[in-house]
């Protein structure tokens, strides 16, 4: 199981988010320079981490984003499956599969994906962040006014 760019960008976002003090506004530019990712692309996943409820987005001059709701009420295996596209495993119609009828494959990945979120469902984003001391200067490295000290 492999899940998608958008996704991964996702939680490294909430990880990002969740390193920082409660109601510390932090930007988009800000998260795509400490993952070197696209600010585009990280704009689609904020905007859609927000409709989900994980994200609050303030707009203006001192605006920002910050988590909506504490790590402790975020579980990582709904974030995966609510930004998951395909969790079937397979896409059996492109192009069309002849073995459709009766392919044992298509069940066997579905009950693999199925085991693979309930499995993530037992994580919250607290969970991932039991080692911030670890995280921290990995995700501060170029803030002068990292609220983490030296």
């Amino acid at each position: 199981m492999r899940i998608t760019t958008f996704t991964d960008f996702g939680l490294r976002t909430l990880i990002y988010l969740a390193s920082l003090p409660p109601e510390t506004l932090t930007n988009v530019q800000e998260v795509s320079k400490v993952y070197n990712v696209s600010q585009n692309h990280l704009v689609k996943v904020v905007g859609q981490l927000r409709k989900l409820g994980y994200i609050h987005a303030l707009r203006g001059k001192n605006g920002g984003i910050h988590l909506a709701k504490p790590p402790e009420e975020i579980n990582i295996g709904d974030v995966i499956e609510q930004l998951e596209n395909h969790l079937d495993g397979v896409d059996c119609a492109s192009p069309a599969c002849q073995l459709t009828p009766c392919c044992k494959l298509r069940h066997a990945l579905k009950d693999a994906m199925q085991a693979f979120i309930a499995s993530m469902k037992q994580f919250t984003l607290a969970d991932m962040m039991i080692n911030q001391d670890e995280l921290a200067p990995l995700l501060f490295i170029d803030r002068p006014d990292s609220h983490l000290g030296a």
